[in-house]
């Protein structure tokens, strides 16, 4: 047997090329199919509209037809009557083939069955399948973003952008900030503290980045600055890959109040001379408020160089006062369940 054969030194390189070349082949292939097969449905169920609208079909028709087809094409699947049923209804939510084939034919099935069960406006259907397509959402997060409203949300902060930021970057970060945010994972009491509201986003970061939407990269919270031989702290600081800018975020567990705009043009301020690379753009601000007066946010913002945005926030709703104590805590519920021969369940759901 022959020693180990000498690779030249480039070779690491060129495997890695060819490794991701296979990888990209594999997903253009995989989005190939993906579209054929949603351009077959659609074709399928233009056909059952077709002679539904033309001959009168009923559903006896399409249970008839699941079962042939079924026969006919045993190895594959997707021939029963609800899902002869969905491409007739995606046939009919979808009548312009043209757009089957450039936008909803990028998607999953799954998708495109969540797409016309939960959204029923035709322009935000259309919305949801765009920011799906150039996010990569999962059917998971897709229905997490509908049933969220976020939509509705979306660039409906307060800002002074226009003249903060120069265009496109204005209305890039616009659209970037929601108003409200749902942190519905969290649930705090009245009497709860700003910390609260910080350590329980921390402690559900996975949620919170999910909210905040794509681009955000967490960098920290209680981010240490001095100025002037003084300590000064950031709740939450994040970077954002395709503004190129730090985004300063501080937390209020109130109402806006308009001093509240002056403490985050410092702070934006010091994040820039103290973080901020020569290439990065202009630092952010964002005032997460429990609620606020649009028009006294508006006031407050004008004036303002420094780009920054006031949005508020929707938290879960906690147990009223006269409800709590009155629940059985966890480990009552544990010991309940071991006397019945039951295990308790110790995992939570992460995030």
């Amino acid at each position: 047997m022959t020693g180990d054969l000498a690779l030249p030194g480039d070779y690491p390189a060129l495997l890695g090329e060819l490794k991701d070349r296979i990888r990209s082949a594999q997903t253009r292939a995989a989005l190939a199919v993906n579209r054929e097969l949603i351009l077959l449905y659609w074709q399928m169920g233009q056909a059952i509209l077709g002679r539904q609208q033309q001959a009168g079909w009923g559903a006896k028709v399409i249970d008839q037809l699941s079962r042939d087809l079924k026969r006919e094409f045993p190895e594959m699947k997707g021939f029963s009557r609800s899902n002869l049923s969905s491409m007739q209804q995606f046939a009919a939510t979808w009548p312009d083939e043209g757009t089957v084939q450039q936008l909803v034919g990028q998607l999953p099935w799954g998708h495109n069955i969540a797409l016309m069960q939960k959204v029923k406006d035709p322009g935000q259907r259309e919305w949801y399948a765009r920011a799906t397509v150039e996010h990569g959402w999962s059917r998971n997060v897709l229905i997490h973003q509908i049933e969220g409203r976020l939509r509705e949300r979306q660039g409906q902060a307060t800002t002074n952008f226009g003249r903060a930021l120069p265009s496109p970057q204005s209305e890039l970060a616009q659209q970037l900030l929601k108003d409200p945010y749902n942190f519905d994972f969290l649930t705090l009491h009245d009497e709860a503290l700003e910390r609260d509201l910080e350590r329980g986003l921390l402690a559900h970061l996975r949620d919170f980045m999910l909210e905040l939407g794509v681009g955000f990269a967490f960098v920290g919270s209680q981010v240490h600055l001095e100025v002037g031989g003084e300590d000064f702290y950031l709740d939450l600081l994040f970077y954002h890959l395709r503004l190129r800018c730090y985004i300063v975020i501080d937390l209020k567990i109130g109402e806006f109040k308009p001093e509240y705009v002056g403490k985050m043009n410092f702070y934006l301020s010091a994040a820039d001379d103290l973080l901020r690379h020569p290439s990065d753009a202009p630092s952010i601000g964002l005032l997460l408020c429990r609620t606020q007066n649009k028009v006294i946010a508006e006031y407050a913002l004008r004036g303002v160089d420094r780009p920054l945005g006031v949005s508020t926030y929707e938290l879960a709703e906690a147990l009223p006062q006269e409800l709590r104590g009155q629940l059985p805590s966890v480990e009552e519920l544990e010991r309940e369940l071991e006397g019945l021969g039951g295990q308790p369940n110790g995992a939570d759901r992460g995030g």
